[in-house]
């Protein structure tokens, strides 16, 4: 279990289907219809298990954002979205910024669909336009988008504009307290750029559309605001590390208060290669719900493991059932919390350690895939076990 929120509301425990849990979106930044969803309670930290190395700075001694906007502000685009084929009202504006020669241009999925509006099935833009720097506007299509993971790719003719992709980088390497650059179109002030820090990573944060979290978001507070969406955030080196996609508020502000996230480019790369490939984004399901086994409630429950993910739940006709799992049978208060015991407690995923909830839901989404069968090492009370279990498919979001 986790922390409370700053408004004191407890956060449910993770759903694990599998695979990432990927990202709940901040700012639409719409024109004329806000789509802003404004996340108010305190977010979850993961594993602490950090990398140590930081990006080199792109030129010189220490960080130059001047250099990272001269040399990448050139492939960091406004996206200009309608939903009613022709109408400034339903116009949405968001950024993003251009991947490839060929004309890909990665995006938040938000920031071209109506993900987050509320009710009814997600429908996305009938009319999109891509602006650049110089102010020459061309029209673009969606190629697909994964509301899980909050990220879209749209294509652009490369034959209408020079394109200036810009290079992605590595957010597994991400280490708090190095700097960070982010580039977009807040409040549609194109070509704006904001700097701040890493201020936590592998942060779960919820969905826009679905039950699921993502893990692994990085922490920022460099500024961004509505219109920020789906723009890059870029480390020292000017490489992309993740895309600017949500805020946290307290009370009833809207605004930016120093707390932004942003999908780490390793789960956003791995969108864009099934996009480009499928049209669409599969992720593996298990169907859990876990909790975080902590050494103080191992040793109070008699755990033969000091860490690992608690089931609190098996759902009916998933593999996890097919395969034998047992959700705690009740609950026992410990510590101001209530915690389902009497379960099994999973500590591996092929043999790959499991340090609490997130883990499982991060081994999922990023080793695994729906048909795959997978070795779950499990423990219920001072038996150890290791079941094989055929996983499903995530079902569709939105």
């Amino acid at each position: 279990m986790r922390a409370t929120s700053i408004a004191a509301l407890a956060l449910p425990t993770a759903i694990l289907g599998g695979a990432v849990a990927l990202l709940g979106a901040f700012a639409g930044g719409f024109l004329h219809r806000d789509q802003t969803v404004v996340v108010r309670e305190q977010v979850i930290s993961g594993d602490a298990g950090s990398p140590t190395i930081v990006a080199k700075p792109i030129a010189g001694n220490g960080f130059q954002p001047a250099q990272i906007f001269a040399r990448r502000a050139a492939g960091v685009v406004t996206i200009v979205s309608y939903f009613d084929g022709s109408g400034a009202t339903s116009a949405g504006q968001g950024s993003g910024f251009v991947v490839s020669p060929s004309g890909n241009v990665l995006t938040s999925a938000h920031v071209v669909t109506t993900a987050g509006q509320g009710g009814g099935q997600t429908e996305r833009a009938r009319t999109i336009y891509v602006q650049f720097s110089d102010g020459d506007r061309i029209p673009a299509k969606i190629v697909g988008y994964d509301l899980f993971d909050d990220v879209a790719v749209i294509h652009i003719d490369p034959k209408l504009h020079r394109l200036r992709p810009v290079p992605l980088g590595n957010s597994a390497r991400v280490v708090v307290g190095e700097p960070v650059a982010a580039i977009g179109s807040p409040f549609g002030n194109a070509d704006s750029l904001s700097v701040g820090v890493v201020s936590a990573i592998r942060r779960s944060i919820p969905s826009l559309t679905t039950r699921y979290d993502l893990v692994d978001a990085i922490q920022t507070d460099a500024p961004i605001n509505h219109g920020n969406s789906g723009g890059p955030l870029f480390d020292a080196r000017g490489r992309v590390i993740g895309i600017n996609a949500q805020i946290r508020s307290s009370g009833g502000s809207s605004g930016f208060e120093g707390v932004g996230f942003a999908v780490p480019i390793d789960s956003a790369r791995r969108s864009l290669s099934q996009i480009l490939q499928t049209g669409g984004v599969r992720y593996a399901f298990i169907g859990i719900e876990t909790e975080d086994l902590t050494p103080s409630l191992a040793k109070r429950f008699g755990y033969a493991a000091r860490r690992g993910a608690l089931i609190d739940t098996v759902l009916p006709g998933s593999g996890a059932q097919s395969a034998g799992f047992k959700a705690g049978t009740h609950i026992e208060a410990f510590r101001g919390l209530g915690v389902h015991v009497g379960g099994d407690a999973i500590v591996a995923i092929d043999g790959a350690p499991v340090a609490d909830s997130e883990d499982v839901v991060r081994i999922v989404a990023t080793r695994l895939f729906p048909g795959e069968v997978a070795r779950f090492t499990l423990v219920r009370g001072q038996a150890r076990r290791v079941v094989k279990v055929r996983l499903g498919e995530r079902p569709p979001a939105g």
